[in-house]
């Protein structure tokens, strides 16, 4: 396709995929006050004698619920939005993997989903706890604001997300040809120092359990991702024919 027709499939998706987020909010607007509980939760078993999340807005309580609500709706979306993504790209790829976009739609969301629960479970409980000794050590009580927590939760959410999405990304270079499972070992002493120097910014604490925590899903998925550029490599083009030097 010449590049407007490819600009005007890309516009079509994108349509598709915020129509999808907007009726993935409403949906999660019916439920937003489950959805705030379950968010805070972490926080709220920490000191479950204090109340720690505060409001100090006449607004701010029903601005919440829209974050809580689009939030949620970006994840509840997210196999809809990653289907549009595969079939953006499905033009560039062979006949039949073009058939494989449900597949794809279900491990993309799985990952993205995966990711934010790794820092739901693991993450938040490791990190409030540092954030909220670090309040005792200057004999302050905590009061933090809803929309300071939520903008903080939000932000580590989408960041696992698409942390996770590593393996996904690996496959798509690997069918473009611009990774193989061998640069992916090779830069494998590279891969593990960054991966460290990640999860030592990430975890808060500094003790070294939680920045190990914190490494080991990063490593399994770099090693997922040689597996998978290994498993799609772009096969290599047929050799040419020498022409017939007699010809």
């Amino acid at each position: 396709m010449p590049l407007i027709a490819h600009l005007e499939e890309l516009r079509w998706r994108i349509v598709r995929s915020v129509a999808a987020v907007a009726v993935g909010f409403f949906l999660c607007y019916a439920v937003a006050e489950r959805i705030f509980t379950f968010l805070v939760r972490p926080l709220a078993a920490l000191r479950p004698e204090q109340s720690l999340i505060i409001g100090t807005g006449v607004t701010e309580a029903f601005f919440t619920k829209l974050k809580v609500s689009f939030i949620a709706g970006i994840f509840l979306a997210s196999p809809i939005v990653f289907y549009q993504i595969w079939r953006f790209v499905a033009p560039g790829l062979y006949e039949n993997e073009k058939r494989h976009a449900v597949p794809f739609a279900i491990v993309a969301s799985f990952f993205f989903i995966a990711g934010a629960a790794f820092c739901y479970v693991v993450v938040f409980p490791v990190g409030f706890e540092f954030f909220l000794d670090e309040y005792g050590s200057i004999s302050v009580a905590p009061q933090i604001r809803i929309t300071e927590y939520l903008s903080f939760a939000t932000r580590m959410l989408l960041a696992f997300g698409v942390t996770f999405e590593l393996p996904v990304v690996t496959f798509f270079l690997a069918r473009l040809g611009l990774v193989t499972h061998r640069h992916l070992i090779n830069y494998g002493r590279y891969a593990i120092v960054i991966i460290f120097i990640v999860a030592a910014v990430l975890t808060p604490g500094p003790d070294v359990a939680s920045q190990l925590l914190m490494a080991a899903p990063l490593l399994v998925l770099y090693a997922l991702s040689i597996l998978v550029a290994k498993l799609v490599a772009r096969p290599a083009p047929a050799p040419v024919a020498a022409e017939d030097s007699s010809a």
